[in-house]
């Protein structure tokens, strides 16, 4: 996922992602280790009782949703994060709180009043 997405108009599903990612309490975790700085795959892994299918399941999560990146060194898959993505999501929900215009895809999807 690029952070283009949100400037042409696909906010909707770039935030599903995001709030998806962020909805886990494993990857908010591993998302504030990242916070300190890049890790291999395999620091990541010493850090949770996890197996590491899941950890790589949780990893592929904060990834599609753009929080992360990833990036092959040798023999080692190093993680560091990508805030970009959450930079540009908090802008456009900060946008909607000071009544900031929709956009058409965003009105499409707000539920009709009383229903």
């Amino acid at each position: 996922m690029q952070h283009t997405e949100i400037k042409s108009g696909t906010i909707i599903p770039v935030l599903n992602r995001l709030f998806k990612a962020l909805g886990d309490p494993t990857r908010r975790a591993l998302l504030g280790i990242l916070r300190e700085g890049e890790r291999t795959a395999g620091e990541l892994a010493e850090a949770f009782p996890l197996a590491r299918s899941t950890l790589s399941q949780h990893l592929r999560v904060l990834r599609e949703a753009g929080l992360v990146e990833v990036e092959v060194r040798g023999n080692h898959r190093v993680y560091r994060l990508a805030a970009s993505v959450m930079e540009e999501a908090l802008a456009y929900l900060l946008e909607l709180t000071q009544g900031g215009e929709e956009d058409e895809e965003t009105r499409a999807h707000r539920p009709s009043p009383g229903g």
